[in-house]
């Protein structure tokens, strides 16, 4: 009779422990999925300002040709091939454009013809839109990731995280102080 009861009493730690495990695993796995939703709608808008960049600096190059080397380095932040970088590399890019596309826009406050060129101003306000994309697809990326990475690190699901090999992910953050103001793109 004790034996039955022993028995009973460890089968119910098994089932309430199997419980557990199955609903931390399914939520971690949520979570996860809800960090790569987000990276990739924030990857939409990245990219898409990625396409941005070429026509933006084509439009510079016309006013500024002795500003080569401030559009040269906005090019070569933007040398590899979007689609073959991880997304640690997309947001090393990023920092990176958003840092050359500053440059470009101080170097077209000295051009006022450009300034007014029709086709600088639909790009810019493309990019003004884009930008605000991106900012909003990060504040949501960044939550999410802060969810995952709690789940992740708090106990007891960090048992079931390092289990199954759930790692912390990278927020996306603001490296650079000078990246943390706003790109000017009025004109």
């Amino acid at each position: 009779m004790v034996g039955l009861l022993i028995a009973g009493i460890i089968a119910l730690i098994l089932l309430v422990g199997s419980i557990y495990l199955g609903a931390t695993y399914n939520a971690l796995v949520k979570l996860r999925n809800s960090v790569e939703e987000a990276f990739s709608t924030m990857d939409v808008y990245l990219k898409k300002r990625w396409d941005l960049i070429p026509n933006i600096v084509e439009s510079v190059k016309g006013y500024a040709k002795r500003e080569a080397q401030t559009l040269q380095a906005v090019v070569n932040a933007r040398s590899m091939r979007y689609k073959d970088m991880t997304d640690e590399q997309k947001m090393q890019a990023n920092a990176e454009l958003s840092r050359g596309l500053a440059a470009i826009h101080a170097v077209a406050e000295q051009y006022p013809d450009l300034k007014a060129n029709q086709s600088f101003l639909d790009l810019n306000n493309q990019l003004e839109k884009t930008e605000e994309d991106i900012a909003n697809a990060r504040k949501y990326y960044n939550a999410v990731v802060r969810n995952y990475n709690n789940k992740t690190e708090m106990f007891p699901s960090s048992l079931v995280a390092s289990l199954f090999h759930f790692t912390r992910r990278q927020m996306f953050v603001i490296e650079d102080e000078g990246e943390k103001e706003a790109v000017k793109v009025q004109f």
